[in-house]
């Protein structure tokens, strides 16, 4: 079988003819070729935990995938942290030019710890394909604040510690609550996460963080393997998740979603001049209906977002990407991929298609 279109929702075939199994995945090109990374989920399993690993797939056109097997195992090792039946969400993957490693992040709660654990996990390799050994998890940022908001974060720990808010996920009242305080010493929550690096080589999570309120968009060091220190508070009291950014014209883009479980909900967007901010949220970009589950821009045509992909070759050109989550058999979750479309004041719109191709862009 050989894909020349995108059919957003539809069930993705492999080379196999098997469906791709990559969820909250992330792509990476590199040597010209892209190699996609994502959460391995088994039949009949409901939610999330980790039976198998990172899948990953590659690709030289974005419709045709090679199943590369799985680049991260999950251990059988009693007590290991990325131990059989743990959370191991949203992995993504960079490649390090001074150090010549792929370096693989991912949201990471151990066996047994609920969300509680909330920490980062990495991995490196020397082929994008893996194997990738696992090296270390921790809470980012250990004993540092942050760039901004440094002088209300010097309030002592817990105050009140009530939860707030009408969503189905509890929220903590931050204004009564310093969470970031509490968790200063042994670093901060970190929960759904991308990475993006830069023109310059530097690398930066995003990532959720004190209880979902506020995200944090953190510098990595040098190597690729731990944070710097260097951060910023973004979005607080915004309960944003699924963070996804990409960079046009000098100015950095990030897609997200509210906190709301499984279920879907508006996506969120915002643009700044520096990474390090100010950002500047806007409007929904998503239009038009998925007619496959009636969702419209107020649910994300039913999806997630994941990722945003820059296209070699094209002018131009960025894919977002987002997870239909289906947690009561999550293998069965789908993929939608569409193309964004920027206008003069530099805000971009999603419009849901039925199918479409790489024609929609121009060549560079």
């Amino acid at each position: 079988m050989n894909l020349n279109t995108f059919e957003p929702g539809k069930e993705w075939p492999d080379n196999n003819g098997m469906a791709i199994n990559a969820h909250g995945g992330g792509i990476l090109l590199h040597e010209g070729t892209y190699y996609w990374y994502g959460e391995h989920k088994i039949e009949g399993e409901a939610g999330n935990r980790a039976h198998v690993g990172v899948h990953c797939y590659a690709s030289t056109d974005l419709y045709n995938w090679r199943d590369e097997g799985i680049a991260l195992a999950v251990s059988d090792e009693p007590g290991h942290d990325i131990e059989k039946d743990c959370i191991l969400e949203r992995p993504k993957v960079v490649f390090n030019t001074s150090t010549g490693k792929f370096v693989m992040w991912f949201h990471l709660e151990k066996k047994g710890c609920s969300y509680d654990h909330a920490g980062s996990g990495v991995a490196v390799a020397d082929c994008p394909t893996g194997p990738f050994e696992y090296r270390h998890s921790f809470r980012p940022n250990a004993g540092a604040y942050p760039r901004n908001d440094c002088e209300k974060l010097h309030r002592p720990g817990l105050v009140d510690g009530g939860f707030t808010g009408d969503t189905p996920q509890p929220r903590i009242n931050v204004a009564k609550s310093n969470v970031f305080a509490r968790d200063l010493e042994g670093g901060q929550m970190a929960r759904d996460m991308t990475l993006f690096v830069d023109d310059d080589g530097t690398a930066y999570q995003i990532y959720s963080s004190e209880e979902n309120s506020t995200l944090h968009i953190s510098q990595l060091s040098d190597d690729y393997l731990h944070s710097a220190g260097n951060f910023i508070r973004v979005f607080e009291n915004r309960y944003m998740e699924a963070p996804a950014i990409f960079k046009r014209d000098g100015y950095y883009y990030l897609i997200a979603s509210g906190c709301t479980s499984w279920d879907p909900n508006a996506a969120r967007c915002a643009i700044a001049d520096n990474i390090m901010g100010p950002w500047h949220e806007w409007e929904n970009p998503c239009r038009g209906v998925n007619p496959q589950n009636g969702f419209g821009p107020d649910k994300t045509f039913g999806g997630q977002s994941t990722f945003v992909l820059p296209v070699q070759g094209m002018d131009d050109a960025f894919i977002a990407l987002f997870d239909i989550w289906r947690p009561e058999n999550a293998i069965d979750g789908r993929y939608i991929w569409l193309p964004i479309e920027f206008n003069a004041d530099r805000s971009f719109n999603i419009h849901w298609n039925d199918a479409w191709d790489l024609s929609i862009f121009k060549q560079a």
